[in-house]
């Protein structure tokens, strides 16, 4: 049965985007093309010219990227997908959170620190990177700075000798880990703090350092946190970011509004259900930002500012001994919002006093590894037959090929032909599977384009039913939905930017969600998942639509 394809035509609201009244994104028509060629003056060209370009066997060349896309090392980061935060200092030894800058350096003594355990810890766990406070906001440095004596210099541990960050820049090394430093604008216990010229000649001279002396630094974290009634300071950020970059040109920044990478918004760990890199870095200032903007994103930003979620396992962001870890099927769910909504999750595991991860934070990470292996470890449609409505190039073409989609990574993918009504891809399983995962990502070298798409599954009535609505994909997407059966599935793109491009799709079985109890019946119900998530079934038919 087929139906005409309407045009799909969106309106942004203005009260999302700044300084946008509206914008209408419109599907292409070809027949207007196809008109416009019978219009046009026919003159026969000569026989050998014809005969010429027709032996010609060219292949088409690849589409345009679409403005944004990001830069080498912002894809670098976000092929990590995961990195883990190390919260660790005085703090850690007086029980703080924010601390006062005040605490005696005598009190930070972390007789078994290994560095090289952080590692392990985070490389057994998935994760690809570690960013570690060098310094919070009560100033105390974690490597011996030329700057000030309030660092590990004062302290017992090594006999004053010791440097946390050239510890773990040799094991993060060894390891083949990236790492990330957080250098706290805010400085508690420094007397020029407030001093404009003088503090931001001091930080500069710090975060020289830091970025000189430990070998390659994948992210420096910077943020606009501080206290109320503190000393009136103004950083010069776009000193700072200058300097970042021609000390460590591969290092992608990280503030509030990039402009490298952006904050989601939150501390929790979740992103919105709609998430764009593409950004407007001209909306926002640093400490102070527009949460919503900082969600959602600007499907028509000019910069490519991807967003990291920060979350930490624990209730506080430093190891307290009253406080436990969050549970694995927390951490999973926390995933599916963050690295599954085109972020990445970075999560907080802070050693403890005696300079080790705390082994029930261990066991954690471990069980939730175990969790995402069970569940990604096997695309059930690993070995479908694909189709697509139309395919890129005149002639057998494997880089455009929509079998494209079921390889690992983002650098291969199937690309429509140009100026189609359609974008669909159809999935014959071979068999009946039950699945409740939809895996997509998108080549986002080439810029991120799809705007919305869904799923459907052909019923045992040989109806085409709807399963799941997405917006935004980017990187990657992963939607949750009750178990549903079928062999034959079909995958629309409803809009998008330009001709989307579609790098990966796969359908997984997560048993451990709580849509893995859920499965189609002929009964109304509403799930909701933390506020974030909603669930509704239309009971005609046994069919229902999932919306995240």
């Amino acid at each position: 049965m087929t139906k005409e394809k309407k045009v799909q035509s969106t309106t942004i609201n203005s009260n999302c985007y700044p300084l946008i009244r509206s914008l209408n994104f419109i599907r292409p028509i070809s027949q207007f093309i196809f008109f416009l060629f019978l219009s046009l003056p026919f003159q026969s060209l000569p026989s050998s010219s014809s005969s010429s370009s027709s032996d010609r066997k060219f292949k088409d060349p690849p589409p345009l990227p679409i403005l944004p896309i990001p830069s080498a090392f912002q894809l670098r980061w976000q092929l990590d997908d995961m990195a883990i935060f190390l919260h660790f200092g005085t703090n850690t030894f007086t029980d703080s959170e924010w601390g006062s800058g005040r605490a005696d350096p005598s009190v930070f003594n972390p007789t078994q620190l290994d560095a090289a355990q952080w590692v392990r810890v985070a490389k057994d766990s998935g994760f690809k990177r570690l960013v570690l406070t060098a310094k919070h906001h009560d100033g105390f440095c974690l490597w011996p700075t030329e700057y000030t004596d309030y660092s590990v210099r004062s302290s017992p541990w090594r006999n004053g000798s010791g440097d946390i960050v050239g510890e773990l820049a040799q094991a993060a090394r060894d390891a083949g880990i990236g790492l990330g430093i957080y250098l706290s604008p805010w400085d508690r216990h420094e007397p020029c703090y407030g001093e404009t010229l003088d503090y931001n000649e001091f930080y500069i001279g710090q975060m020289t350092e830091l970025l000189t002396k430990y070998g390659d630094i994948r992210e420096v974290f910077l943020d606009g946190a501080k206290g109320e009634n503190e000393k009136d300071m103004e950083y010069f950020f776009d000193s700072w970011f200058s300097l970042i970059h021609q000390l460590q040109p591969g290092a992608v920044i990280f503030t509030d509004a990039g402009p490298d990478v952006r904050w989601i918004g939150d501390e929790a760990g979740i992103a919105g259900s709609t998430c764009w890199s593409l950004f407007n870095r001209s909306y926002v200032t640093i400490g102070g930002y527009d949460t919503e903007y900082l969600i959602r994103g600007d499907p028509v930003g000019h910069d490519w500012v991807p967003a990291e979620c920060d979350v930490s396992i624990r209730p506080g962001w430093f190891w307290h001994p009253s406080e436990v870890p969050k549970s694995a099927s927390t951490l999973l769910d926390i995933y599916y919002k963050s690295a599954g909504r085109n972020c990445q999750l970075l999560l907080n595991v802070p050693p403890n006093s005696s300079g080790l991860i705390s082994a029930e934070d261990i066991q954690v990470l471990k069980e939730f590894n175990e969790l995402k292996k069970s569940i990604f470890s096997l695309n059930l449609a690993a070995n479908a037959l694909l189709t697509a409505s139309s395919t890129r190039g005149r002639l057998q073409d494997s880089r455009f090929d929509p079998y494209n989609v079921l390889k690992e990574g983002i650098y291969t993918y199937w690309a429509p032909e140009e100026n189609q009504y359609e974008w669909v891809l159809y999935l014959n399983l071979t068999k009946v599977v039950s699945f409740n995962v939809l895996r997509v990502q998108e080549p986002i070298h080439m810029g991120q384009r799809v705007m919305e798409f869904h799923l459907e599954i052909l019923n045992a009535n040989d109806e085409w039913k709807k399963v799941i609505n997405g917006t935004t994909v980017g990187y990657q997407r992963l939607l949750r939905f009750p178990t549903v059966k079928s062999q034959h599935l079909r995958f629309v793109i409803d809009e998008s930017r330009a001709d989307p491009l579609i790098s990966n799709l796969g359908i997984y079985m997560d048993e451990f969600s709580i849509f893995s109890n859920i499965v189609y019946n002929n009964t109304r119900r509403h799930t909701h998942l933390n506020g974030s998530q909603y669930l509704r079934h239309i009971p005609f038919n046994h069919s229902q639509v999932a919306t995240m």
